[in-house]
């Protein structure tokens, strides 16, 4: 199966570099609207057969435009939400980002036991998205495409467990909104990284270079920044 996970588009806290991870989020700023629009066009040359989302509202948001333009229905699934920021929910304060950042970096270097105060660990995140995962791969033929719209932080960790990346390729992940992973084959046999699109979708002019997006951006420069 072919699995094309999306990040949603930009959003306010993108912006302000705040921990937004919980139920139901901010919307999309002007700038995210923008860049959901681009989506479907991107996609031109690809086939999709079911496009799921999560329960945050940027994810719907985002989908949207590709439904429309597709004619197809979006599907909510629980445990494609973005990985839990726990007791530093919606800060934006260098510690709080540092632990949310630790705790991504120690899930790429294989230590899935560590977690952010208040919120799940590598194993309780990976069970979820694999969870999720395995239902859209359940719902659909082996030949077919599914576009998941979900989170900066969680595609990143997701896509680099999956597919066993090591902690140097992991660490140097970074994804802008409406950027993308491709994953290739199935729950059983595992996937492989495909593709990796870190841009927007719809190309540079939709990269917001100012915002404090501390959700997308790589650990290695994170780690720089909180130094």
């Amino acid at each position: 199966m072919r699995l094309l996970l999306i990040r949603h588009g930009q959003t306010p806290a993108n912006v302000a570099g705040a921990l937004d991870t919980a139920v139901p989020g901010l919307p999309l700023t002007a700038l995210g609207e923008a860049q959901a629009a681009a989506v479907p066009a991107a996609l031109a040359d690809e086939r999709v057969d079911g496009i799921y989302v999560s329960r945050l509202v940027r994810t719907q948001l985002t989908a949207a435009p590709l439904a429309r333009a597709r004619d197809l229905r979006v599907e909510v699934r629980d445990g494609f939400e973005e990985v839990s920021a726990g007791a530093y929910e919606m800060s934006s304060e260098p510690e709080a980002v540092e632990a949310y950042v630790g705790s991504l970096a120690a899930w790429m270097a294989g230590d899935l036991d560590h977690a952010v105060p208040g919120g799940e660990d590598g194993h309780a995140f990976r069970a979820r998205y694999d969870a999720a995962v395995a239902a859209v791969v359940d719902a659909h033929r082996p030949d077919a495409t599914a576009v998941v719209f979900s989170h900066g932080a969680a595609i990143r960790a997701y896509a680099a467990l999956a597919t066993r990346l090591s902690p140097e390729e992991s660490h140097e992940l970074w994804l802008a909104n409406t950027g993308l992973a491709v994953l290739v084959g199935d729950p059983a046999s595992g996937w492989r990284l495909d593709r990796w699109h870190a841009e927007p979708l719809g190309g540079s002019a939709l990269l917001d270079r100012a915002a404090q997006d501390v959700t997308g951006e790589s650990t290695d420069d994170l780690d720089a920044e909180t130094d």
